[in-house]
């Protein structure tokens, strides 16, 4: 049995969020410990006939000015702060006749909330919490003798913890800590950001003006690993807005992004509908009506866009929404919803609807930053994107107009696919994609296998074009695309070995253009 493990005998509850506050104190009476509670929360619990002491019965004093001052008083931090093993500490809590608190539920005023909100000065200014902040700084300082608990998805595994052994360990106590410091880290920045961003149209700042909002998800990639979405932006993710389904998890959201990247190539487009599948697109369309993007989109992949995430760059309309629940998917996101739509949708209860804003990538933040081994790799964002002025034809033969539309609409999808990258395209719609091979020549055959998988009409491969989101090395990728039917090919160029590779083109009468932009996305 861990020998560091603190028997818990009395807590200390104050939140704002009472989600299974009630459920929590009752179990923790049920094991015999004594519960001390602040205002609202007391008297929630006292009107579950659950015992409690008030605050007031513990300082001697009344709360005063509106409940600004309650637990701000020396036998509430005596009670928190005092030291494992200290007969100095332990002497001084004798002669003021202070008792131990063990355990500390606390949560936090909705700042975030409150600035999103209303525009209102004092409503923002009153919820600026003060006790809050302080119990939990002073508990988690405390941690070799404090439990702190700033979560409510955390209350289940604190009891079964009680129960068990009757206490958490000190390795226990002292991630809940870490915990407790992430949250006021994340409060106090988002406070003094609103703060910097009030006073922005009159003074210089040299402080971020970005509100930074901190959501803990339920695990990362695999149930094994904790996850947090950091939002540091009012756009992309600071702007996103769920509006029925599941919570968001770390897959979600990382194919949530890729999907918002994508799509915000095409914001200035016709209806144009994208499936995402492990951060890699699986199908893309572009068509007159938003109902026919999905469709044709769905087209080039069906199997991988089983349980998908569906992104469009136009108003979902009731047709669509009729067609896109006829199979499962994870997450759709559009700018907008029609009432009728959103109703249908609503069938599908797990499905997460989510409404966005184009995410404008040339005015949002343009750096990435991805973790390595001690340290971060930071590059701007890709934010070129493909028009017909960056096209240098170097075949004899030319593309024509409706070729140059599939070759660009083909670089603009090969842009947002894991590298090696291939894209097969005809009349706006992808046909094959390969993606995220050690092997290009390995991504133009899983391309054109996926073609055979699921259209049957070989024919429709005629006519198509190929992009690359870097340059062929060697023909032998080139030749794959020959075989296939392609007549048009779209790369960066920049090979030693592009004479040859546009010699195979021009021998099978292929026209091919050098766009001088790469898109490797690793």
């Amino acid at each position: 049995m861990d020998n560091n493990i603190i028997k818990i005998k009395r807590a200390l509850i104050s939140v704002f969020d009472k989600t299974d506050i009630v459920k929590l104190a009752k179990s923790l009476v049920e094991l015999d410990i004594e519960i001390v509670s602040t205002g609202g929360t007391a008297r929630l619990l006292a009107d579950n006939n659950i015992k409690v002491t008030q605050i007031e019965e513990i300082t001697k004093f009344p709360e005063i000015l509106d409940g600004r001052v309650k637990t701000l008083h020396p036998n509430i931090y005596a009670g928190l702060l005092s030291r494992i093993n200290n007969s100095d500490d332990a002497e001084t809590m004798k002669k003021f006749h202070v008792d131990e608190f063990d355990l500390v539920i606390v949560n936090l005023y909705p700042f975030q909330k409150i600035i999103e909100s209303t525009g209102d000065l004092a409503k923002i200014i009153e919820n600026i919490d003060i006790g809050g902040p302080s119990m939990i700084r002073a508990s988690a300082k405390n941690y070799t003798r404090v439990s702190i608990v700033t979560d409510a998805t955390y209350y289940d595994d604190l009891v079964k913890k009680l129960q068990e052994k009757g206490g958490l360990s000190q390795s226990e106590r002292m991630l809940l800590a870490a915990e407790a410091y992430k949250l006021t880290y994340s409060y106090d920045n988002i406070i003094s950001s609103w703060f910097e961003n009030y006073l922005g149209s009159s003074v210089n700042s040299v402080a971020s003006t970005e509100i930074i909002e901190e959501r803990k998800l339920r695990y990362g990639e695999n149930p094994h690993q904790s996850g947090v979405l950091q939002i540091n932006s009012k756009s992309g993710f600071g702007s996103i807005e769920q509006l029925q389904g599941k919570e968001l998890s770390y897959n979600n959201i990382n194919d949530i992004d890729a999907a918002l990247q994508l799509i915000d190539d095409f914001k200035k487009d016709s209806p144009t509908f994208a499936i995402i599948k492990h951060a890699n697109p699986c199908g893309v369309a572009q068509r007159e009506t938003l109902v026919a993007s999905y469709v044709e989109a769905l087209s080039c992949d069906p199997t991988s866009a089983f349980g998908g995430i569906l992104v469009a760059n136009d108003v979902i309309d009731a047709n669509t929404a009729n067609e896109i629940v006829k199979i499962f998917s994870e997450v759709l996101i559009a700018p907008a919803f029609t009432d009728d739509a959103l109703k249908i949708l609503s069938g599908k209860r797990n499905l997460r609807v989510i409404k966005f804003k184009l995410i404008n990538n040339e005015k949002s933040d343009n750096k990435m930053l991805k973790s390595v081994l001690g340290g971060y790799l930071i590059q701007d964002r890709d934010q070129f994107i493909i028009d017909e002025k960056n096209l240098k034809t170097v075949t004899s033969s030319k593309p024509n107009s409706k070729q140059i539309k599939d070759l660009i609409f083909a670089f603009k999808v090969v842009k947002h696919v894991k590298s090696n990258a291939i894209v097969y395209v005809k009349n706006m719609k992808t046909i094959g994609i390969g993606a995220g091979q050690t092997s290009r020549v390995d991504s133009s055959k899983i391309a054109i296998q996926k073609f055979y998988k699921n259209i049957n009409e070989k024919k429709q491969r005629n006519g198509c074009v190929i992009a690359s989101d870097a340059f062929f090395p060697f023909s032998d990728g080139l030749d794959e695309a020959i075989e296939f039917g392609a007549i048009a090919v779209i790369q960066p160029g920049g090979s030693i070995r592009d004479e040859e590779v546009i010699e195979t083109a021009n021998n099978a009468g292929l026209s091919m253009v050098f766009t001088g932009y790469r898109h490797f996305k690793h």
